[in-house]
C-alpha cells in the first residue's frame, strides 16, 4: 500500500541551535503517523552555522532530508518558492525553524485537511512575542481579512498545511508568503484555521523589522489587484482615469 507522504518546507536564517530539535521533533510525530517523511530545508543566506547543520542532518537522513543554500538573503517567500518546487510530497507544510512552532500539532492539521479543505493555517491565539509585534500583527490581520475575503486570525503564521497542488499553483514573489491563503482562494481552493500552541523564542534572535509592515500593506493591495481586476484591469484603471 502507498502510504502518504509528507513534505516540510523549512527556511531558515541563522538557527543553527534549533534545526536538530525540530527534525526530530517532526520525525517523531511523521512516524507515528505512519506517514513517509520528506523535509526541505533552506538555508536563507545564513551568517552562522545553520548550512553546515543543515548539511550534517541531510547526510544522516539522506531518503529523508534535503538541503538547499540560497547565498544569499533573499527572503522568506523565495526561500519557501524554492523549498516548494522540491517538494514532492502529498501533504506540504511549512514551519519556522525557530521552535516556536510545536510538531505536537501536525495531527490535528491533517485531520482538518480530511475535512475537505486545501490549505489549513495555524492561528496563535496566544503569542509570546512583544507587543509591538503582536499589535500591529493582529492590525495587519484584520485589514487582510477584510479586504481580501479570506476571514483568518493569523496570516502571518507560518505554520501551515497544504495539498500539494496548492503550492504548486500559488506562485510567490516580493514578500507574498503572508499572502499565501488570499493567493489560493483566488484559485479556488478552501482555506481553514485551527489555534495552534506558540512557544517562547529559546534560541537565536527574531527576524522581526517595522518595515514588514508598510510592505505587507502593499503586498495586501497587490492581492485585493488580482483578485478583482487580474483579467479586467482596464476596470480600475479606467474608473480612476474618468474620475
Amino acid at each position: 500500500m502507498n502510504t502518504q507522504k509528507i513534505t516540510f518546507v523549512i527556511p531558515a536564517m541563522n538557527e543553527e541551535a534549533t534545526l536538530g530539535p525540530l527534525f526530530e521533533g517532526i520525525r517523531s510525530q511523521t512516524r507515528k503517523l505512519g506517514k513517509r517523511l520528506e523535509v526541505v530545508f533552506v538555508d536563507d543566506g545564513s551568517t552562522d552555522s545553520t548550512w553546515q547543520r543543515m548539511r550534517d542532518i541531510a547526510d544522516a537522513f539522506p531518503e529523508e532530508v534535503k538541503a538547499v543554500r540560497m547565498r544569499a538573503n533573499v527572503g522568506k517567500a523565495r526561500a519557501l518558492a524554492v523549498g516548494f518546487e522540491r517538494a514532492t510530497g502529498d501533504v506540504v507544510f511549512t514551519m519556522d525553524a525557530d521552535l516556536q512552532d510545536d510538531p505536537v500539532e501536525i495531527p490535528r492539521f491533517l485531520q482538518k485537511l480530511a475535512e475537505g479543505y486545501d490549505l489549513v493555517s495555524g492561528y496563535k491565539q496566544t503569542r509570546h512575542d512583544p507587543w509591538h509585534k503582536v499589535l500591529p500583527s493582529r492590525v495587519f490581520n484584520k485589514m487582510v481579512s477584510k479586504l481580501n475575503g479570506v476571514e483568518l486570525h493569523d496570516h502571518n503564521c507560518g505554520f501551515k498545511c497544504y495539498r500539494s497542488e496548492v503550492v504548486k499553483a500559488v506562485k510567490l514573489q516580493g514578500e507574498m508568503h503572508r499572502m499565501i491563503p488570499c493567493l489560493a482562494s483566488i484559485e479556488g481552493y478552501r482555506c481553514a484555521e485551527i489555534v495552534v500552541t506558540h512557544h517562547a523564542r529559546q534560541h537565536g534572535v527574531s527576524k522581526y523589522g517595522v518595515k514588514r509592515f508598510a510592505r505587507g500593506f502593499f503586498d495586501m493591495l497587490t492581492v485585493h489587484f488580482l483578485k478583482n481586476y487580474k483579467d479586467r484591469p482596464l476596470h480600475l484603471f479606467g474608473g480612476l482615469a474618468a474620475v
